[in-house]
C-alpha cells in the first residue's frame, strides 16, 4: 500500500528557497533539476524505508538528491499508523546538521 506524502510548511519554504537559489524560473536546466527533486520526494510513497536514518535523530530518514557538490537532503519521518511520509526539511547537504527540538 502506498504512503501519503505530506510536505510540512517548513519543507515548503525550503523548496521555495531552493527554487529561488538555483534560479529555476530563469533556466530550463535548473527547472528540470528542481522537478527531479520534487519527483524524487514523491517516490517515497512506495518505499520510504529504503533511505537511511539520519545521524541527528534516529526517528528521521533522509533522501539524497543531486551530485556533489550539489547534493540536497530531504529529511522526513514515517508515520506508520497513518501510512504517511512527512517531509520535514529540504536542505543543501553541506549545511550543518538538522535539528528540530519540537519533533524530537
Amino acid at each position: 500500500m502506498a504512503y501519503l506524502i505530506e510536505i510540512t510548511a517548513r519543507a515548503k519554504r525550503d523548496l521555495y528557497s531552493v527554487f529561488e537559489e538555483i534560479h529555476a524560473s530563469d533556466s530550463e536546466v535548473a527547472l528540470n533539476w528542481y522537478r527531479g527533486l520534487f519527483a524524487a520526494i514523491l517516490t517515497l510513497e512506495k518505499l520510504p524505508r529504503r533511505c537511511p536514518l539520519t545521524s541527528e535523530n534516529r526517528q528521521f530518514r533522509h533522501l539524497l538528491y543531486g551530485h556533489k557538490p550539489h547534493v540536497y537532503r530531504v529529511i522526513y519521518r514515517i508515520l506508520e499508523k497513518q501510512k504517511l511520509v512527512e517531509v520535514l526539511h529540504v536542505r543543501h547537504g553541506a549545511m550543518r546538521e538538522f535539528s528540530s527540538p519540537d519533533l524530537e
